[in-house]
């Protein structure tokens, strides 16, 4: 019986997302102060439950980063001093919270991910890495019991554990454990070899703890890494299905916990979900009210039997689009294959030191509260930078709960102060401001008046998404009185992902209220890393020359649209910043451009920035679709997986050197005996074509000069080819 490729494609990410989640499963429940196997029950039951009953297409649940200090609290507050006896409490929250999460959902809540303020929920994740990073670095330094009571106090404390490193000796290998593995996570994004990506950087970190462990099983040597460092895992895994204990559901600590579960699984989820619809290369729109009732049920039903909630994952969920997910199916099948990991490597898990899972926890606590996310802040106005601060330190102080009610009261405060007069604040949270109508066939016009803030974005969203896709929509701001960063953030992406999917947006009237809002919509998020022409560094100066050389003209600015470049499959899962460096030649076939392009794979914390050299030829007539380039081993594995890989009949030393794609009929009469005999005797560059255009890179990197050249060579000999076939085989 045939399998169908999507099912393949499906079983292929799911494996992937599987090997993430293992050790992140682990390392989250570790860091959450309950046992080991609550991640890995919340990960298969969140992937087989939210996959038949949620409402999104290639998302990935599981335990969640955000969540990790609401647990930690709630086993300490519920607990009194006894760890099993608090997380057996944690688990009764657990399954309120689930429940509360789901009538969420049955009442359309959710819009909620909309109504907060942007600066105080980038505060509360960023506060959230803070607690993370300074909890699980004693650890991961060797120092298991850190002798801290506060969050502030992990902090604070952290320069004499990494002093004592020198006088406690015991530590310094499970330290130097922890580290290497540090190191694997932050590089693991640097190195864009294919055979290394394809194994995703925690389970490389489970990969060769494992294999430290086996070379001094192997050669009798004595391990040196002492047994209450390595995994505690039961030797009957049945032992790790407990029930919850609900006797202290009267008490407002159980009641505070709940709350606290709930908004923030809530909250990470509809940001997550958000993000991942921006990744889904079919561009399709999940239904979040569906989503937050699966995800309360599986939250019930893991908390049921001793797991963590079960929350949507940004991380997981990037790379699940990423290795062409297509379907909630990939969930599926990440919850069993991780559940027969789990059962088939039991022996084998107990022999990780937890300082190494502690490092991908580290890096986990740095992605959510990076350096850049502070200069971004500071980018969008000392107001917005000060709520965000202010959001931080009464979440490190006070607990999550307060610090984002004490965010979103401060942005409350601060707009009311800026609003003048005050009463179109409070008429605006009450009365529609946005009036939609049709100006003339397939053009909607939506304007919006007075107030445009946080509280009401939820109105404004309903009427954006209301319309077709194919009709134009302007947004016109020219009767708004006031707009914040937050309504700013969801319109610049409401109308990059409109333009994705082929729609039209245009936003107009925002010109006369600057001192009202941050930046321009068009520089919002936007980095300025281009030097003036007077002060070029030596490769633009070496560009320019090979510019000056082929009589071509050479450009540093940046360019924000890159839209010509978002046709192409290669980014049809990944976001372009901008284009900079931009030589412009032309041939007397064609027009080439050369650029050095930023973009993104991933979103929220998962978002990993590369920048590569690539040449788009436009061509003056059509040539068949295709995409073709090196082949490697995970060229292969994708091919086993569903993903067409022709070949070319009597050249198989094409076929094993090359991976290419598209209509079968086509390319095997385009790629004739010419044209395989040249790619065969060149540089291996990935090449696609969309018809009337066609995009050539080397790797995914910055190009040399000398690496420039050759792509511009190898670029002009291959259009003639490529025209030539394109007439025979209109």
């Amino acid at each position: 019986m045939k399998i169908d490729a999507g099912l393949k494609k499906d079983f292929f990410s799911g494996f992937i997302v599987s090997l993430i989640a293992l050790p992140l499963g682990l390392g989250l429940a570790l860091a959450s102060n309950v046992p080991p196997t609550a991640g890995l029950i919340a990960a298969i039951v969140g992937g087989v439950v939210v996959s038949i009953f949620g409402g999104s297409h290639v998302t990935i649940t599981g335990p969640g980063n955000g969540l990790v200090v609401v647990i930690l609290t709630a086993v300490t507050a519920l607990g009194n001093g006894d760890p099993f006896t608090g997380y057996l409490a944690a688990l009764g929250a657990i399954v309120v919270s689930g429940g509360v999460m789901s009538l969420l959902g049955f009442l359309k809540f959710g819009k909620l991910g909309d109504i907060f303020p942007s600066s105080a929920i980038q505060g509360m994740l960023s506060a959230i890495g803070i607690i993370i990073l300074a909890k699980q670095a004693h650890i991961m330094l060797g120092n298991l019991d850190p002798k801290a009571s506060s969050n502030a106090e992990m902090l604070y404390t952290l320069p004499a554990t990494v002093f004592r490193l020198f006088s406690e000796t015991h530590w310094q290998v499970p330290a130097l454990v922890g580290l290497a593995s540090l190191g694997i996570m932050i590089f693991y994004s640097k190195i864009r070899k294919p055979i290394f990506q394809l194994i995703p950087a925690p389970m490389w970190v489970l990969l060769l703890c494992i294999g430290f462990y086996e070379y001094f099983r192997i050669f009798k040597l004595d391990y040196p890494i002492q047994p209450e460092y390595l995994l505690q895992l039961p030797n009957d895994l049945s032992q790790a299905l407990v029930f919850p204990d609900f006797s202290r559901i009267g008490e407002g600590v159980f009641w505070e916990a709940v709350i606290g579960i709930t908004l923030i699984s809530t909250v990470e989820s509809l940001l997550s979900i958000k993000a991942v619809d921006r990744l889904d290369p079919q561009a399709r729109r999940s239904n979040v009210n569906k989503d937050l009732k699966a995800l309360g049920l599986g939250t019930m039903l893991s908390g049921l039997v001793g797991g963590l909630p079960v929350v949507t994952v940004i991380a997981r969920s990037s790379v699940n689009v990423n290795t062409g997910a297509n379907s909630r199916k990939a969930n599926f099948f990440h919850g069993i294959l991780l559940l027969t990991l789990v059962l088939t490597m039991q022996s084998v898990l107990k022999k990780i030191p937890m300082p190494a899972l502690c490092a991908i926890l580290v890096y986990t606590g740095y992605k959510l509260a990076e350096p850049a996310i502070f200069r971004r802040m500071w980018r969008a106005g000392w107001q917005q930078f000060a709520i965000f601060l202010l959001t931080i330190v009464i979440t490190l102080f006070f607990g999550l709960i307060n610090g984002i009610l004490v965010g979103i009261l401060a942005t409350l405060v601060q707009q009311m102060l800026k609003i003048h007069p005050l009463r179109l604040f409070f008429r605006y949270l009450i009365w529609p401001n946005t009036l939609m109508y049709e100006e003339s066939e397939n053009q909607f016009i939506i304007s919006v008046k007075g107030v445009s803030n946080f509280l009401n974005f939820p109105r404004l969203k309903e009427k954006l998404e209301s319309l077709p896709i194919e009709s134009r929509v302007i947004l016109d701001f020219s009767l708004t009185k006031y707009m914040d960063s937050t309504v700013l953030e969801h319109i610049q992406q409401f109308e990059s992902e409109r333009e994705r999917r082929g729609g039209e947006l245009e936003v107009i009237g925002l010109d006369d209220l600057a001192g009202n809002r941050g930046k321009p919509l068009s520089l919002v998020g936007s980095r300025s890393l281009i030097n003036p022409l007077n002060s070029m560094s030596k490769r633009q100066a070496e560009v320019q020359a090979v510019a000056e050389e082929l009589n071509w003209n050479f450009k540093v600015n940046p360019t924000q649209a890159v839209h010509s470049l978002e046709k192409f499959p290669y980014f049809r899962t990944k976001r372009i910043e901008h284009a900079f460096n931009t030589l412009l030649g032309e041939t007397e076939l064609c027009k080439i451009k050369v650029r050095d392009v930023e973009y993104f794979e991933g979103e929220f914390i998962a978002k990993e920035m590369i920048r590569s050299t690539m040449a788009v030829v436009n061509l003056d007539q059509k040539i068949p679709a295709f995409t073709i380039h090196r082949e490697n081993l995970l060229s292969r594995i994708a091919a086993a997986a569903g993903f067409e890989d022709l070949e070319i009949p009597d050249y198989p030393d094409f076929n094993k050197r090359f991976y290419l794609r598209g209509n079968s009929e086509e390319l095997l009469e385009f790629f004739d005996h010419d044209l395989v005999l040249f790619l065969e005797s060149r540089a291996q560059f990935h090449i696609e074509s969309v018809g009337n255009k066609i995009l050539v890179f080397d790797r995914e990197r910055l190009a040399t000069v000398s690496e420039l050249k050759a792509l511009i060579r190898f670029t002009i000999d291959l259009v003639p080819l490529l025209l030539e076939r394109g007439k025979s085989n209109p």
